[in-house]
């Protein structure tokens, strides 16, 4: 299934929570958070403005980003678990 999000929205992808702590225990799936970095897999065509025109997107696909831990909607893509979210929820780009 491809999923093209639309307007403002982007398709992310949180990276995996850790498995195991710095000091080397092993945390159950019911003690790992949610992270806070994903990769932009889509973007869509940008916010329509009043002159009728898309604004472009300060991110990019691929681009490694910060969200807040519970910001987007949560959906399955080949059972994948995905986030769609506004550009504005994104909070920044990792270099």
């Amino acid at each position: 299934m491809k999923v093209r999000p639309l307007g403002d929205k982007v398709l992310v992808k949180r990276d995996d929570a850790e498995t195991q702590t710095k000091t080397g225990i092993f945390l159950p799936e019911t003690a790992k958070e949610k992270p806070q970095q994903a990769t932009i897999v889509a973007i869509g065509d940008g916010k329509l403005l009043d002159s009728g025109q898309r604004a472009g997107f300060q991110v990019k696909k691929g681009d490694k980003i910060l969200i807040s831990k519970w910001g987007g909607t949560e959906l399955k893509v080949d059972d994948k678990e995905m986030l769609v979210m506004s550009e504005d929820d994104i909070l920044a780009v990792i270099e």
